[in-house]
């Protein structure tokens, strides 16, 4: 193997154990693009068309397929196999009519999970990061490395920066426009989307702990069980029910 090549490449034993492909079958493995989402919170396309939906048989047949234009994410046409796919990301397969939301799922980092046709249109965003910009508008810096931009009309008094870190944005697909604003605060859905309860679900009773966002302690409850979580590994997915489907 050349040193390009190898540069493109992962060996199998230090890929993310959750990206489920044999370990034993192949020494290497695609190394995701730089790009939205990082190595270990990404699987690379071919990983996602060849081993999980098995849409083919080899990484030809993937390039030959992406080259082709017949894969989208989030809305874009994606060629690149080694495109890194993460958490909320909307991959449509349109000749086979397939589209799919990456999202966390019981005991799963990443699954890939069917959705209706309409949903196709929209994703949902955490907000990581928030920063004035020039005009004194509010930049947003979302989980999937994508910005969004909320205009102010009077800098002195932003009536428009209703948004903190870590609430979620609905944002529309392709053009990512704010469609709807789910804060992280009591009463709201959220997802667990890692830790030992990876995937559960529940309603925002109580957060608690420190000023550190790492020391932080979220308690959510799903049918009458109360859990505790960590800060960090929650995601609001909804207001009375979930804007997405879930699985």
């Amino acid at each position: 193997m050349t040193k390009k090549s190898k540069s493109r490449g992962l060996k199998r034993y230090a890929m993310p154990a959750w990206w489920s492909i044999p370990v034993k079958e192949h020494v290497w493995a695609p190394k995701p693009s730089p790009g939205p989402h990082s190595l270990e919170r990404s699987v690379p396309l071919l990983i996602v068309l060849r081993d999980i939906l098995k849409l083919a048989e080899s990484a030809r047949e993937v390039k030959y397929m992406l080259r082709s234009g017949a894969v989208k994410v989030d809305g874009v046409v994606r060629k690149d196999y080694r495109f890194p796919v993460g958490l909320m990301d909307v991959i449509e397969i349109e000749k086979e009519n397939l589209v799919f939301r990456l999202l966390s799922r019981p005991g799963k980092f990443l699954d890939l999970v069917p959705i209706p046709e309409n949903e196709k249109h929209f994703k949902l965003c955490r907000i990581e990061d928030k920063t004035t910009v020039r005009g004194g508008h509010i930049q947003l810096n979302l989980h999937d490395g994508s910005n969004a931009l909320v205009k102010v009309s009077n800098p002195q008094k932003p009536l428009e920066d209703v948004y903190r870190t870590f609430d979620v944005i609905k944002i529309a697909l392709p053009d990512r426009t704010i469609l709807e604003h789910y804060p992280f605060e009591p009463g709201n859905l959220a997802l667990v989307i890692s830790g030992k309860k990876v995937g559960r679900i529940g309603k925002i009773v109580e957060i608690k702990g420190g000023p550190m966002r790492e020391n932080k302690i979220v308690t959510l409850e799903h049918e009458g069980e109360r859990f505790d979580v960590g800060y960090l590994t929650v995601f609001v997915v909804g207001k009375d029910s979930p804007a997405i489907t879930l699985g």
